[in-house]
């Protein structure tokens, strides 16, 4: 799952961002101070930063600097209401990869987000492809092919299949799919991991002679490969 750190001051902001995120199936972490951003940075590594430049302790500017000096690499976003050109190339010369003014449309800032990750992926040599026997899951697109035919899925369904391709010919218990896949700690009398397992079979290997996704009883699933 791609981990976002929001440095935001604005709770009904920070509040708003969360949730359209966790809507697309990113994990965000939210923190409102400069100080915090700097603790957080020191012990987890975070895919993406979004960051406020007008915060209650220290300037944006000097937290983004703070980021860069300590080596971190991952893409960052300035989101601020100082929007004149001087504001930006002022964060941009700080380390920032982009800068998005306030107020804004959350779509596009979605599609910064996207679009640096996309860089991201480029420069570290990280396939969009990922491939399986004849099972392709496009990682930029979030869609998948089998045997060439193309297979639209739900964010979910997607991220279902993502983690089980990670996983492949390995079993993975209903507890570890549904903390990786809806970030929940697993109900014993919910059977949404099965439901959507279904959902992902009627995809993926419904019409294919030899199915990928494999009940393994009493443990969970696996997607594997039949063998001949």
């Amino acid at each position: 799952m791609v981990k976002i750190l929001l440095i935001e001051d604005d709770r009904r902001l920070a509040s708003f961002i969360r949730k359209g995120l966790e809507e697309q199936l990113f994990s965000v972490k939210c923190v409102s101070s400069g100080y915090e951003a700097l603790a957080v940075t020191q012990d987890i590594y975070f895919d993406l930063i979004i960051l406020d430049i007008m915060l209650p302790d220290v300037s944006g500017f000097q937290i983004c600097t703070a980021i860069r000096e300590r080596k971190i690499t991952s893409p960052l976003i300035i989101l601020s209401a100082l929007d004149n050109p001087e504001e930006k190339v002022k964060g941009l010369q700080a380390g920032a990869d982009d800068y998005l003014g306030k107020p804004f449309h959350f779509e596009e800032l979605l599609a910064r987000i996207n679009a640096q990750l996309r860089r991201k992926s480029f420069e570290k040599g990280i396939l969009d492809v990922q491939k399986y026997a004849d099972l392709e899951v496009n990682i930029a697109e979030q869609g998948a092919k089998r045997a060439g035919k193309n297979i639209l899925l739900s964010p979910r369904e997607y991220k279902l299949l993502l983690f089980l391709l990670n996983n492949r010919e390995r079993v993975v218990s209903r507890t570890q799919i549904a903390e990786a896949v809806w970030d929940i700690h697993f109900n014993t009398h919910t059977n949404v991991v099965d439901v959507y397992i279904n959902y992902l079979r009627n995809k993926i290997d419904k019409g294919f002679a030899a199915p990928l996704i494999h009940t393994v009883k009493g443990r969970g699933y696996m997607l594997k490969q039949k063998e001949e």
